[in-house]
């Protein structure tokens, strides 16, 4: 079993997941964060710490999507450790449905 994040992580980008995380296994693109599967060593403490609800353990149905995302991803964008703030106006897309569809990018994020 691994975590994986989730499309409710797009646009909102909240990282106080990053800093409760003991193998840094997070990685940044431009509007969200991913868990790289084969860092995570399924210690759940990240997913409790996310605002918006966005981290999963892959053992939930219908995640499949998300892990390949979330391998694919991790592998592209860099690794980021610190918190730091979220969009101004990242409440405003907490919830929204279909975010991927609308408002995912591949772009890699900051990172460290």
């Amino acid at each position: 079993m691994t975590y994986v994040v989730t499309d409710n992580c797009i646009k909102c980008k909240f990282m106080d997941c990053v800093e409760v995380c003991p193998v840094d296994c997070f990685y940044e693109g431009d509007n969200m964060l991913v868990i790289h599967p084969d860092e995570c060593i399924d210690c759940g403490v990240c997913e409790p710490e996310c605002p918006a609800e966005a981290i999963k353990p892959d053992t939930e149905p219908g995640l499949d999507k998300w892990l390949k995302i979330n391998a694919d991803y991790a592998d592209a964008w860099p690794n980021i450790t610190i918190k730091r703030d979220s969009p101004p106006d990242a409440a405003k897309f907490d919830g929204e449905t279909g975010k991927f569809e609308k408002y995912f990018s591949a772009e890699r994020g900051q990172g460290d």
